[in-house]
């Protein structure tokens, strides 16, 4: 599964990585928020170093739908259910300066997109009623939002909210756009190197930062990998990991593809945009979101999604299919600025609920901010929110779900011992079993077969096979291996031990 945005013939050249090297900031994560962080801080005079497991918008920013708007389907509402206006209005905030941000940053620097008009829409009565509570806590917020009963699509709805100015883009031309503005100003930028740990800091001088290729020093470091993969502040218990869906589809040319960018306020969720390519415009679907490693087959979700395209716009020809992993917080805020434990040294930011477009340039601006010892008042109201009720239970609730869940594949993997004679998975396929005592996965992709440790590397779950991607991925929280035990993404920084 490769995403529109990553199937292109374009090599990142990685700088070189000098162990035991001083700089003023590391920043760990080359996507959106940490190429931004970056680039502010170099453009500051600041050293900086940015170092990526994978490759520059490997992970969320090169698999996200890419919609800059500061229409996101039901999120206010449920902001407003939780938090004053003033609040709700600061997020909004948050996000109006994270988009105008970096569509300016494009324009400045070249970087092609779209305006588009965003719509949320309903094909239900009770949608209808969703909606209407959306326009109004949008309205609340300064938002030039209207309520239209045709926004052009080609299967009933019952209406829709418009706001008008929104935008879309190409994400890895603006990831590419960042890398060459970064080392303009000095910062270097180096991938298939992952940040494992901090050492400090003590006093004023610097934290230690441990790479699995050497440690590093600097004065500050920013987080920017997704969910933090750091415990310090343990907001991987504050946060759900997410699977979304998405495809590509070239219509016939009879057919033409919605003007806007949509997005349903019922599920199963269903987003559409379209993209201009090569005299084209291809049609861009995501939908059936599902916590991450509790489906039964993750490749039934892809399935459904691109038989309901199929169904509504007849003759779509698939082009593109592909995941992509999202973290909301429990109290439906994103979080960012200081970690706890780091001595005001340490920065991170995530909990973007999937409308990461904005919400991560925001996040950059806060966090650099901060380093750069000024403040945006903004930040300073989320900052100083209180978490309700409603909040509390959300977290106290995903962590008993944790907890059932290990308690629960730990019992069920005991009663299942692994007879190598008949335990071989068919192509594509993983297991999970028991050897002796201890857990193991069992795979076979692409003709290899491979024995590894069940066990989550960062708090011990038990993985389960995700047969869309041929991955092992943890119900906990939402680490991801690759099918010979690589780690891919989340909290864990380990990969899974191979057995043989």
């Amino acid at each position: 599964m490769t995403s529109l945005w990553l199937d292109r013939n374009h090599a990142f050249h990685s700088d070189q990585f000098t162990p035991h090297g001083t700089f003023d900031t590391v920043v760990a994560g080359a996507g959106l928020t940490g190429l931004v962080a970056a680039l502010l801080l170099a453009r500051s005079g600041q050293t900086v170093l940015v170092v990526e497991a994978r490759s520059p918008g490997a992970v969320t920013t090169g698999n996200t739908t890419a919609k800059v708007s500061l229409l996101q389907g039901t999120v206010l509402q449920a902001l407003r259910r939780q938090y004053s206006e003033k609040v709700v209005a600061a997020y909004v905030e948050m996000n109006r300066e994270g988009q105008a941000w970096l569509l300016r940053y494009l324009a400045n620097r070249g970087v092609p997109f779209q305006h588009r008009d965003a719509y949320s829409y309903a094909t239900s009565p009770q949608g209808t009623e969703v909606l209407r509570r959306e326009l109004a806590a949008a309205q609340a917020t300064g938002l030039a939002a209207e309520y239209v009963h045709d926004p052009g699509l080609p299967f009933p709805v019952k209406g829709a909210i418009r706001l008008g100015g929104q935008a879309q883009i190409h994400p890895l031309e603006v990831i590419d756009s960042l890398v060459d503005d970064v080392r303009s100003h000095g910062g270097r930028i180096v991938s298939g190197v992952r940040l494992i740990g901090l050492r400090g800091p003590q006093g004023s001088g610097p934290v230690g930062i441990q790479t699995d290729h050497g440690p590093v020093r600097a004065r500050n470091v920013v987080l920017a990998t997704g969910t933090p993969v750091l415990d310090r502040g343990l907001y991987f218990a504050k946060l759900k990991p997410l699977r979304s869906y998405a495809a590509a589809f070239e219509l016939p040319g009879t057919t033409a593809v919605p003007d806007g960018m949509f997005l349903s306020v019922e599920q199963p969720v269903r987003s559409l945009r379209d993209y201009p390519a090569d005299g084209r415009r291809l049609l861009l679907v995501g939908g059936n979101g599902h916590p991450v490693g509790r489906a039964r087959s993750t490749q039934a979700y892809l399935d459904t999604l691109i038989a309901w395209t199929t169904a509504q716009f007849p003759g779509a020809s698939l082009t593109h299919s592909w995941s992509a992993q999202d973290y909301q917080a429990t109290n439906l805020m994103p979080f960012f600025g200081r970690l706890p434990r780091g001595r005001g040294r340490v920065y991170f930011a995530t909990g973007y609920n999937k409308w990461g477009m904005t919400n991560s340039v925001a996040a950059a601006l806060d966090v650099t901010a901060n380093i750069l010892g000024t403040r945006l008042p903004w930040a300073e109201t989320i900052h100083h929110r209180v978490t309700s009720p409603a909040g509390a239970a959300s977290a106290a609730s995903l962590n008993a779900a944790v907890a059932a869940t290990a308690a629960r594949d730990w019992g069920q993997v005991g009663l299942k011992r692994m007879d190598e004679a008949r335990e071989q998975p068919p192509e594509g396929a993983g297991i999970v079993s028991r050897r002796g005592r201890k857990p193991v996965a069992v795979s076979t992709v692409d003709g290899v077969r491979c024995t590894l440790s069940a066990v989550c590397t960062h708090l011990g779950g038990i993985v389960r096979w995700n047969d869309s991607e041929k991955s092992w991925d943890c119900p906990l929280h939402g680490s991801r291996f690759s099918s010979d035990g690589t780690v891919l993404e989340g909290p864990a920084t380990r990969d899974l031990r191979q057995i043989d």
